[in-house]
C-alpha cells in the first residue's frame, strides 16, 4: 500500500496514527480546546469547522487556522467541513463548499484537506489539483449514517475516491448488527490490498468500535480519539485507544 507522509507521520505504515477533533465555536474557544489537545501529542488534529461560527469569512477562518498551527507546534492540521447530510453541523450549498475549499487551499491554512466524495466531480478534481499545487494533501471522504453499505459498494467508493487524485480515501458507516461491521471490515481489507492510497474506515456507534482500534489489523490507516467533546458517534478516549491499539498492535 503507498504511504503518505504528512509533516512528521507516515499513513499506511505501521500502527494506525489517531486524529482528535476540534468542535469549538470560536476563536478563543477553539484556541483553548487546541492547547489541551497538544499537550496529549496526537498525530492529527482535526478542526471541524462546520463548527465554527465565521467559517465562511476566509479572512478569520484563516486567522484562527494561524492560531491553531502555532499552539499544534509540528502536529498535523486537518481541516475538515462536513456537509450535514454526511453528520456535519451546518448546511451549504454546493458553490459555497467548493468556495470554502479553494479558500483553505490557497490560504494554506491546513497541512490535510478533507473533501466529500458526495459532490459534483469535475468540481471536486478541481479542488484536489488546486489543494495539492499548494502543498496540501487530501482525504476524499464519505459517511452513511443509516447503515452499511455492501462490501462491493463501500470498495466501489473507496476506489473511486483514488481514482479521482485523493491521497487517502475515506469511508464510514453505522452498522445494524456484527454482520455489518464485518462486511465494513472485509471491503477495508480488500482496499488495502487492491489500492495503492491509504485508505480510513470506521463502524460507528457501539458495534462498530472494533473498528477503530484493529485497523492495523484489517487495513485502516487512521482512527479518531476523543479529548472530551466527540465528532462521531462511537469515539474512544484518546487515553483508551492508545492502549487498546497497543495491545492489538502486530510485531
Amino acid at each position: 500500500m503507498k504511504t503518505v507522509q504528512v509533516r512528521n507521520i507516515t499513513l499506511g505504515q505501521g500502527i494506525p496514527k489517531i486524529a482528535v477533533p476540534l468542535v469549538d465555536t470560536d476563536r478563543e474557544a477553539l484556541v483553548k480546546q487546541a492547547r489541551t489537545v497538544a499537550a496529549l501529542k496526537p498525530d492529527v488534529v482535526e478542526w471541524r469547522i462546520d463548527f465554527y461560527q465565521d467559517v465562511t469569512d476566509y479572512d478569520k477562518l484563516g486567522q484562527t487556522a494561524t492560531a491553531i498551527r502555532e499552539v499544534l507546534g509540528d502536529i498535523a492540521l486537518l481541516m475538515t467541513f462536513r456537509t450535514k447530510g454526511e453528520g456535519g453541523n451546518l448546511i451549504l450549498a454546493d458553490d459555497q463548499y467548493f468556495q470554502l475549499c479553494q479558500a483553505i487551499a490557497k490560504g494554506k491554512m491546513a497541512d490535510l484537506l478533507d473533501v466529500e466524495l458526495e459532490h459534483d466531480r469535475q468540481e471536486i478534481k478541481q479542488v484536489l489539483d488546486l489543494a495539492h499545487r499548494n502543498g496540501l494533501k487530501t482525504i476524499m471522504s464519505n459517511h452513511d449514517f443509516d447503515k452499511t453499505p455492501s462490501e462491493t459498494d463501500i470498495f466501489s467508493r473507496l476506489k473511486e475516491m483514488a481514482e479521482l487524485g485523493s491521497d487517502v480515501a475515506k469511508l464510514a458507516a453505522m452498522p445494524n448488527n456484527v454482520t455489518d461491521v464485518l462486511t465494513l471490515l472485509t471491503a477495508t481489507n480488500r482496499a488495502q490490498e487492491e489500492l495503492d492510497i491509504p485508505v480510513i474506515t470506521m463502524s460507528m456507534g457501539d458495534l462498530g468500535k472494533v473498528s477503530r482500534v484493529a485497523g492495523q489489523v484489517f487495513g485502516s490507516a487512521l482512527t479518531f480519539g476523543a479529548v472530551g467533546k466527540t465528532s462521531a458517534p462511537g469515539q474512544i478516549s484518546l487515553e483508551d485507544l492508545r492502549h487498546d491499539m497497543a495491545d492489538l498492535k502486530l510485531n
